[in-house]
């Protein structure tokens, strides 16, 4: 395999060290790259900077603890940034149909630009889930010769409502219908968390443990549960991802 000649854009907005960090390593792990093949932006920390997608191979956008269903006069100043600047990055995004992932924070971002409602209404708790890939899914490269139902690990307060108008429902779910979908070619967009797996999410439950997605007290239940879960197929979606798109 060669070495890409662009790197991979990592968007992250998680305001702990902890969490970034694992996050980003996680990404890193499970997409097959060293730490000098991507860039990574923490944009919590001020927004997206100026940026020109000629200069990246592709972009992969994280989790965070914002919501975009939170009504906007309680929402941070720099969750309105962050918001205002996806808003922007998804024109350019979208007229290059440019290699793009949006995991959970990313999934709803690009449902809610792409007219989706977003809204509590298929929260999920923390843990892990079995989802079932549609037809279409099934012909995608990045899914091709999947099980028919994989195990994905996920948390989450809100979601999709519907699956966005002209986008393509790849994975689905019982309890949260819209699991990943694609628009166009090459955009794509999980609820669930492809990179990741018991160390991260370990790290996730005891950082978020006072912010709503559980009851504080079964933190260490949460912990021993996703310990005993694999999801070796949802981490694959992301190494195909950067070998179709950056390598």
């Amino acid at each position: 395999m060669s070495a890409p000649t662009k790197p991979l854009l990592i968007l992250q907005l998680r305001p702990e060290d902890e969490t970034s960090d694992s996050e980003f390593q996680a990404f890193l792990k499970y997409g097959g790259l060293l730490e000098k093949q991507a860039s990574r932006i923490r944009i919590e920390q001020g927004g997206i900077p100026p940026l020109s997608l000629n200069d990246y191979s592709a972009i992969i956008v994280g989790g965070s603890p914002f919501d975009i269903s939170t009504p906007e006069e309680k929402k941070s100043a720099i969750q309105k940034t962050i918001e205002r600047d996806f808003k922007r990055l998804f024109v350019d995004v979208l007229a290059r149909d440019f290699p793009f992932m949006g995991a959970c924070s990313g999934n709803g971002l690009l449902g809610s630009y792409l007219g989706a409602g977003i809204s509590g209404r298929y929260s999920e708790p923390v843990g892990s889930a079995r989802v079932s890939l549609t037809e279409e899914g099934k012909l995608d490269p990045l899914l091709s010769g999947f099980p028919d139902q994989i195990e994905v690990l996920l948390g989450h307060k809100e979601a999709c409502d519907i699956t966005p108008e002209g986008a393509t429902l790849l994975i689905q779910g019982s309890a949260c219908p819209v699991q990943m979908f694609r628009v166009g070619q090459n955009v794509y967009a999980t609820q669930f968390h492809p990179e990741g797996d018991a160390a991260g999410f370990t790290v996730r439950i005891n950082a978020y443990k006072h912010h709503g997605y559980f009851a504080p007290e079964t933190a260490q239940r949460l912990i021993e549960v996703v310990s005993r879960v694999q999801t070796p197929y949802a981490q694959e979606i992301l190494r195909r991802f950067v070998e179709r798109y950056v390598y």
